[in-house]
């Protein structure tokens, strides 16, 4: 594809390319041209990034079924993937014989918006012809549905609250795919898998770190590094490593908004621009992937060297310590927190990789030497913590001292430590002691090292984030552990030594 430099006039560029494309290989007829020449012939003429979207999407094999079981469209908001929806809904009722077809958003008020679309061109007084094929229109908040005289339906549906009900179809387009969590995404496959020839499409933008948008990642990474063969994905986005990105310049906007000269309003997004932080522009307005842009972090640079110091406080207080398992169990940090009177000092005591079934006797044998000036040990990771409380109590530590911390405890270290770096950091530019230190030297690289790659990763829907590493050689456990050994040194009430000092 010939690159295009901003030294050209935007207006002059018509649509904006796909930054990625990827098209199933060996189709022999593609549907793209039906369906869009149905939205035309209703009045709705198609932008042509929708109909290069549909161009990848429909192509059929030998057997007549489609190439792309799965379509994923990244862009950002307010380009026109409603009416993309549409288009393609229709075709499937009117076209394609499928039965039912059916279009989610996470919220109800989404998914009516695409209702909205659809009822406009029905309702249009050229469209005779449409309203004589469609037999009943069911407009009740919630159970939205278009029904047709060939025995095609179209639902609308909202995700949250619904479970898998009612997801089985032909043909499912999951709006708002950023939001999109696995739990549904598996409960969803099951109901399709049934079906003789499904198709699903997710669009959305790329996600936030309080997204749960592991699903629309994942169909991202199997297109663009060639997992699977019957993956379409499409991306408007600006490249961010590319020499002339630049977020204040229009070629940059228009590179990744294929609507910039048909219906972006170009004020508002400059107010977008001067408002929002950078990265978060990047995201919503120029669709760049985290991934894309390098390691994101939650805790800044200047934020964490604020809250650094070169020596441990010389005090005596309250010790704890924080282990932390990795998913799989293959990694485990381990840090220390001494309570005082100024408030926290929390510092790396190691960090491992690799066979854990040796370390952890040994890690259990080195917290159990340490037990009588231990308040509590706070332990996290399916892998690997019930075992490792089990070898502490085996070795002596006493009960109380030993705690499995619950989802929500885990959940609430990691709020708390972040709410204490950025509060001690402003304290210290304030010319105000902080709350929480942390030591400052070359042994704490693995702990550094896990900050500045540190993002969080929303757990839910209730507002619950975890530490989640941004890049694929990152390691979150030692900023876990750190939160835990914080987290129990500000929680517990135990105090076995009055006498403490740090390791």
């Amino acid at each position: 594809m010939t690159r295009l430099t901003r030294s050209q006039p935007v207006a002059l560029l018509g649509e904006a390319p796909p930054r990625v494309h990827v098209a199933p290989p060996r189709t022999r007829a593609n549907s793209w041209q039906d369906v869009s020449d149905l939205s035309a012939a209703f009045g709705v003429n198609l932008d042509e990034w929708q109909e290069v979207v549909l161009q990848h999407a429909m192509g059929e094999r030998p057997d007549g079924t489609w190439a792309a079981r799965r379509v994923g469209l990244s862009v950002p908001r307010q380009n026109g993937k409603s009416q993309l929806l549409v288009a393609r809904a229709l075709a499937g009722a009117l076209l394609f014989g499928e039965k039912k077809i059916v279009i989610s958003a996470h919220q109800q008020d989404t998914a009516r918006e695409s209702f909205a679309k659809l009822m406009e061109i029905i309702d249009d007084d050229a469209n005779t012809s449409l309203r004589a094929r469609v037999k009943s229109v069911m407009n009740a908040l919630n159970r939205e549905a278009v029904r047709f005289n060939n025995g095609s339906t179209i639902q609308f549906k909202a995700r949250s609250g619904s479970g898998s009900r009612g997801f089985s179809s032909d043909c499912l387009m999951l709006d708002e795919a950023q939001i999109l969590s696995q739990r549904a995404w598996v409960s969803i496959n099951s109901t399709m898998s049934a079906m003789p020839n499904p198709q699903v499409w997710l669009l959305g933008t790329p996600p936030t770190p309080e997204d749960d948008g592991e699903v629309f990642a994942s169909v991202r990474r199997s297109a663009i590094e060639g997992g699977s063969t019957s993956v379409a994905w499409l991306e408007w986005s600006a490249d961010p490593k590319a020499p002339d990105f630049d977020p204040a310049s229009e070629y940059t906007r228009w590179s990744a908004n294929p609507a910039w000269n048909i219906r972006i309003n170009h004020e508002v997004v400059q107010g977008e621009f001067e408002t929002y932080p950078p990265d978060r522009f990047s995201l919503d307005r120029l669709g760049v992937w985290a991934s894309d842009a390098g390691a994101t972090r939650l805790i800044t640079e200047q934020e964490w060297a604020a809250t650094g110091v070169d020596e441990p406080p010389a005090t005596a207080g309250v010790k704890t310590f924080g282990v932390a398992f990795s998913f799989d169990g293959t990694r485990v940090a381990v840090c220390g927190a001494l309570r005082h009177e100024a408030g926290v000092h929390v510092e790396l005591v190691g960090a491992q990789s690799g066979a854990m079934d040796s370390g952890v006797a040994s890690l259990a044998a080195w917290l159990a030497e340490r037990k009588s000036t231990t308040a509590l040990i706070a332990i996290s990771g399916q892998a690997g913590a019930s075992v490792l409380a089990e070898a502490l109590i085996a070795q002596g530590v006493p009960r109380r001292a030993v705690h499995v911390a619950s989802s929500p405890d885990y959940f609430a270290s990691c709020a708390t430590f972040l709410d204490a770096v950025r509060e001690s950091a402003a304290s210290v530019l304030a010319n105000k002691p902080p709350a929480l230190t942390h030591l400052a030297s070359e042994g704490q690289g693995a702990l550094d090292s896990s900050v500045a790659v540190s993002d969080r990763k929303a757990a839910g829907t209730s507002g619950a984030w975890r530490w989640k590493s941004s890049t694929k050689d990152g390691d979150e456990t030692p900023v876990e552990a750190a939160s835990l050994a914080h987290w129990a040194a500000k929680t517990t009430k135990r105090d076995p030594a009055r006498k403490q000092v740090m390791l």
